[in-house]
């Protein structure tokens, strides 16, 4: 039964990723127009406007037509599989310019690092849970909360460290997304002990499910939202993951443009779970007779 349930958890890992990341399709994506607004309403006046909105990531990209040559503003730090097929218009019209207002570092291309730091603190998170669990036995409740706590704050800081200034990958400003780490893996590890206290021994199911097969498929991390299948599109930006992943990258690429729903998701998730574990937890140990 066991084996079983590994091969069915793994071949929905297999499949969650193969239809979200395998084959992105752009959907829809948002993009600014720049033009005599008079003339056509839904224009931007000018090309500072439209690069303003690209800063705020309202937009991810901007076509200015108003010029002798037209040129394509792009951010690739916004998501760069959105930019290499907006790129792509080279091949269509090699008259258009492309211009790159958010690189990407030279050390993470792809923009990928930001998801590998989000997966490795989702695995981090329940592994440890479940390991202490298996290895010393129950704790008392205050000793557990504490050591979910210190695991959150201890284990985020060192990733940040190690990931940014230890590696030189990418410029993580270190207080922000400490906070940001801190909240996401509190989150994962809230729900993997709240699991435990529900279902014990089979709490690996659904925490896996929710983190691994789900909310890290749809982070938006290795695939844009705008290139995800609908159903992973509509829950990117409302799941941990993808509200990490998303805080994360405004910390490091536009720092000026922070925005505030990523971390309000994002706390709101941490703080949630962990209140409803020590919520049931209490009342578990209070059934049992246990102080």
């Amino acid at each position: 039964m066991i084996a079983a349930l590994a091969v069915v958890m793994g071949s929905l890992f297999v499949a969650s990723y193969s239809l979200a990341l395998g084959d992105p399709v752009p959907h829809h994506i948002d993009a600014a127009l720049v033009g005599e607004s008079s003339t056509h309403p839904r224009t931007v006046n000018s090309v500072a406007g439209a690069l303003h909105a690209i800063d705020q990531q309202r937009v991810y990209a901007a076509l200015d037509l108003s010029g002798r040559r037209p040129t394509l503003y792009i951010a690739s730090a916004a998501g760069a599989s959105v930019a290499r097929v907006l790129e792509q218009i080279s091949a269509v019209d090699p008259g258009v310019r492309v211009v790159d207002t958010h690189p990407l570092t030279k050390t993470d291309p792809n923009g990928l690092d930001i998801f590998y730091l989000m997966l490795v603190t989702t695995i981090i998170g329940f592994i440890t849970v479940f390991q202490v669990g298996a290895n010393a036995g129950q704790l008392e409740l205050r000793h557990s909360l504490g050591f979910v706590l210190a695991l959150a704050l201890g284990a985020s800081l060192v990733l940040i460290l190690f990931d940014g200034p230890l590696l030189g990958r990418i410029h993580l400003p270190i207080g922000e997304s400490w906070g940001i780490l801190a909240l996401h893996l509190l989150a994962v590890a809230s729900f993997a002990s709240l699991m435990v206290a529900l279902i014990g021994r089979w709490a690996l199911v659904p925490t896996w499910l929710f983190f691994v097969v789900l909310g890290n498929s749809s982070s938006g991390g290795a695939v844009s939202p705008p290139l995800l299948p609908r159903p992973f599109a509509l829950v990117s930006q409302w799941l941990p993951s993808g509200a990490t992943v998303t805080a994360l990258r405004d910390a490091v690429y536009f720092g000026d443009y922070q925005h505030a729903q990523p971390i309000a998701v994002l706390a709101a998730w941490a703080t949630g779970l962990f209140g409803t574990w020590l919520l049931v937890a209490r009342r578990r140990r209070a059934s049992l007779g246990h102080s």
